[in-house]
């Protein structure tokens, strides 16, 4: 590059908080808009996850960090360095995938190894990192042995520790339990998350998995169609979801929609499309609300229900029990409402309610156990 042009190029102003920046990035393929100007400011040592369906572009997001992919507009940066131009093998990442993408015709030693060999770091160097990476992912004694030796969770367990050999900036975990069975993924959660804390390295992780996103990150980024719909921690985004998206999609809820009739700072009160009359404790994100069309959202964990009519006429409903469903733990209910509304309610066991299915009963929740979001 010319000193002109040196000279001329824009200064990008840093935030030294922040391992990871994506400012206003887009990208495209083949004219469809896959990620659409998003915004993100990753903090060091932060287990941070972005959170969506598939085809929402997380994993693009996740790609355009690692170098994988050229932004199409705008700007990522790491520990505050434009990585414009600058190829994956010499970004201060490392990258854990789904399918582990191990050498089968190498050791768990050589595979750990592997990259610290293509840098050309002395044997001394390699053989006190690769230990020292076994060490950390408790995998010294299978050192010797090859990848289809190993268990799922073994062969995760080298993949992590391949990617923390190099000592990167920033780990990028994309779909990295994905391939375990539900008991094996629960372990490796636990395993995921004190190698985190033990590490202080700061960890970027793609799923669609919303319990597994809810308990190993410090902050959570949902994304629907190539948009930031929320960032936020693992409570902001379960509590106040900001959108019926949010709402709808991390874990379960009850949506009405409806039309605000009255507001004012201590309640709002919606009538809903199939005539039901909710009041609602306004949140900060509601408390500037309007008349105008927004959804309803009840957790069925908040839900209670009763056989008799409560004393309290606030947000209470008449209905019949459809079906229940015992899962444990938890009971689970669907209840028809007179208005035709169809509601699941969560209990814990120990409240089984003694009904027969298509008795008459009652639901009814505290106007602060609900929210309205805008339509």
């Amino acid at each position: 590059m010319s000193q002109t042009a040196m000279q001329n190029r824009p200064v990008i102003e840093t935030d030294t908080r922040f391992d990871v920046e994506l400012r206003k990035v887009f990208k495209v393929f083949n004219g469809e808009t896959v990620v659409r100007g998003i915004d993100i400011g990753i903090r060091q040592g932060e287990f941070f996850s972005i959170l969506g369906p598939s085809g929402c572009g997380k994993t693009t997001t996740l790609r355009l960090i690692a170098g994988f992919e050229e932004p199409s507009a705008g700007e990522v940066l790491i520990r505050g360095k434009s990585m414009s131009g600058v190829p994956a093998y010499r970004r201060p990442v490392n990258t854990v995938f789904q399918s582990y993408a191990l050498f089968s015709h190498l050791s768990v030693w050589e595979n750990i190894a592997f990259g610290l060999r293509i840098k050309r770091q002395s044997k001394a160097e390699i053989q006190n990192r690769v230990q020292e990476a076994l060490r950390l992912v408790k995998m010294e004694p299978f050192a010797r042995r090859y990848p289809a030796q190993l268990s799922g969770g073994q062969q995760q367990r080298v993949a992590v520790a391949r990617a923390l050999v190099n000592r990167p900036t920033v780990v990028l975990l994309d779909e990295p339990l994905g391939a375990l069975d539900l008991k094996l993924r629960k372990e490796m959660q636990v395993e995921l998350s004190t190698l985190h804390k033990n590490l202080g390295v700061t960890f970027v992780m793609v799923t669609h998995d919303q319990e597994e996103a809810l308990s190993l990150s410090d902050r959570i980024a949902v994304m629907h169609d190539g948009r930031l719909e929320q960032i936020g921690t693992p409570n902001q985004i379960y509590d106040y979801p900001q959108t019926p998206f949010v709402a709808d999609f991390i874990g379960d809820t009850n949506l009405f929609k409806g039309q605000i009739e009255t507001t004012d700072y201590a309640m709002l009160q919606v009538r809903t499309d199939r005539g039901l009359k909710i009041l609602v404790k306004p949140t900060e994100s509601s408390n500037g609300s309007t008349p105008g069309r927004v959804v309803v959202s009840v957790r069925p964990e908040k839900i209670q229900l009763s056989l008799e009519k409560p004393s309290s006429s606030v947000n209470c409903f008449e209905g019949r029990l459809m079906h229940t469903m015992y899962l444990g733990t938890h009971v689970h209910y669907l209840v028809e409402l007179l208005s035709g509304d169809r509601l699941t309610v969560l209990q814990p066991n120990r409240a089984k309610l003694a009904a027969e299915p298509d008795s008459s009963l009652y639901i009814h929740w505290a106007e602060t156990d609900c929210l309205a979001l805008t339509a």
